[in-house]
């Protein structure tokens, strides 16, 4: 892995399909834009498709060769997410699940699910199995799932999973993001055992600049936090690099986890980091991933997969 990894690494990615959730701000922008530049076709899933279309214009002022589509897609509604997939292109080459939510108050989703864990874990997983087809239709296809640093104090709470019982949002965020780990680690573990070209990466920013702290937690929160990213945060463009080189860097393996090299993993270059314990519990993943289908009602097709080249 080269030392001090940016965006000027990035290899040609002309001819890719990229998809990126959550596209239209923050590190799901800066994503979509360095991928276009580089290259390849990109489609912003955006839940707001003004906002998305008022983004994808501020790229194209930058660079108007870039190629940009912008697609509606709200991660808290699966029959959005359905009708997403069904109109996405034939091949897929790369899939950024980076939308998300931090730490509301709890509120439900359309399908009723807890916030935070349906819209940053259920909806991704759902978005990728009706993805599955096109990606595997690819010749190297790889899906990103973005993560957090909040994995750490995150608990899969099988008989809370929805805190119906209790809730603490912040304990809520960090079980939707330890999901997103456990999602990525088996979903490389099950192409692994079809024998599927498919790589699955996870990446977290370290603590990035970005309008995730202050689009959901109350007035507090976003005091504290406006606060704290004047005087810790690295930029949303140093945070989107784990990211990008989980995206792209050729020589990355399957189910790697990508942050920052810096001090606690909070700024910094992206490298391979590992997770917490919990994120490494294969029984955990395979149970999280049969009431994931069981909610959704996406279940994993990789019959006849292509194999790796």
């Amino acid at each position: 892995m080269a030392d001090r990894w940016t965006t000027a690494d990035i290899p040609a990615q002309r001819g890719r399909v990229a998809v990126v959730t959550g596209a239209n701000s923050g590190l799901g922008l800066i994503a979509s834009g360095e991928l276009a530049r580089a290259g390849a076709s990109v489609i912003m899933a955006c839940r707001n498709t003004d906002k998305g279309k008022a983004a994808a214009e501020r790229i194209r002022d930058a660079d108007p060769d870039v190629e940009l589509k912008v697609a509606a897609l709200d991660l808290a509604d699966l029959s959005s997410v359905r009708s997403f997939a069904a109109e996405a292109p034939k091949r897929i080459d790369l899939l950024i699940n980076n939308a998300g939510v931090m730490a509301p108050p709890r509120r439900l989703t359309k399908d009723g699910f807890e916030s935070q864990l349906g819209t940053n874990h259920l909806g991704h997983f759902a978005l990728t199995g009706l993805l599955l087809g096109r990606l595997l239709a690819a010749s190297e296809p790889r899906v990103v799932t973005e993560s957090s640093g909040a994995h750490h104090f995150g608990r899969i709470s099988f008989d809370n999973l929805q805190g119906e019982r209790h809730y603490m949002r912040w304990l809520a965020y960090g079980q939707s993001k330890l999901a997103n780990l456990m999602f990525a680690f088996e979903l490389q573990r099950r192409a692994d055992e079809a024998g599927a070209a498919l790589k699955s990466l996870a990446a977290h920013p370290g603590y990035a600049r970005t309008n995730l702290q202050f689009a959901a937690p109350p007035l507090l929160d976003r005091a504290v936090m406006h606060v704290s990213n004047a005087v810790f945060a690295q930029s949303a463009e140093m945070g989107a690099l784990p990211t990008l080189y989980a995206a792209t860097a050729p020589d990355v393996p399957g189910g790697s986890f990508i942050g920052p090299d810096g001090f606690m993993e909070q700024r910094g270059y992206p490298h391979v980091v590992s997770a917490a314990g919990r994120a490494y519990d294969r029984e955990a993943w395979r149970r999280l991933w049969e009431v994931s289908e069981e909610l959704t009602g996406v279940h994993y097709e990789f019959a006849g997969a292509p194999a790796p080249a």
